[in-house]
């Protein structure tokens, strides 16, 4: 089957968010980037534009994560939990976050995209030419970089694929080099185009 099928399925054809049924696609949960069925939900034309910041936010059209908070499925909550933290001043919100129950690595996935922090509590990478980096981009290295507690070697010209960035301190990323999971200082990355 499909993902499509499968998200379909799973939602009984209905918005996992609103239950909406009309423009029902795929929304995949970022900065996850499979097309693994538990990394995505099915959601309606309006919610996916307001996930995506394609729109501007409706307030009044996100009440209906009043039901979706109880959902079984993580990626639901995890984007439930997101979009009621864009939209917290509203008051009715802090309820419903207050209600919501994730594990800690729901909670963990859920603030990877960083809704939950004021705009001047976002913490922003930028590689070394002020370019700004994002989870799941590209990077190469610029400068032959040792990997503390090994022997391992990261050489300039290394591609960096799908890296995840570290929400405590911008000046940190993570990624694969050799197979294995390092983490890299933002200032020895060019971002790839």
């Amino acid at each position: 089957m499909s993902l499509l099928n499968d998200l379909q399925a799973r939602a009984n054809n209905q918005c996992e968010l609103c239950s909406s049924t009309e423009d029902l696609l795929p929304q995949i949960i970022e900065p996850r980037s499979s097309e693994n069925l538990d990394d995505n939900i099915l959601a309606c034309g309006t919610c996916r534009s307001q996930i995506t910041k394609e729109s501007d936010m409706d307030a009044n059209h996100w009440r209906c994560l009043n039901d979706s908070i109880w959902s079984e499925y993580d990626g639901v909550k995890v984007v439930a939990w997101r979009m009621l933290n864009r939209i917290k001043n509203e008051g009715w919100p802090v309820d419903l976050l207050e209600m919501i129950y994730l594990e800690d690595a729901a909670i963990n996935w859920a603030k990877e995209s960083g809704d939950h922090l004021s705009e001047d509590e976002k913490i922003i990478h930028r590689d070394a030419v002020g370019t700004i980096l994002n989870s799941g981009d590209s990077v190469t290295v610029i400068k032959d970089l040792k990997v503390k507690g090994s022997s391992m070697v990261a050489k300039q010209g290394t591609a960096v694929r799908n890296i995840s960035l570290d929400h405590d301190n911008a000046n940190y990323i993570e990624g694969k080099v050799d197979g294995q999971n390092i983490v890299i200082l933002t200032q020895y990355v060019k971002k790839n185009k």
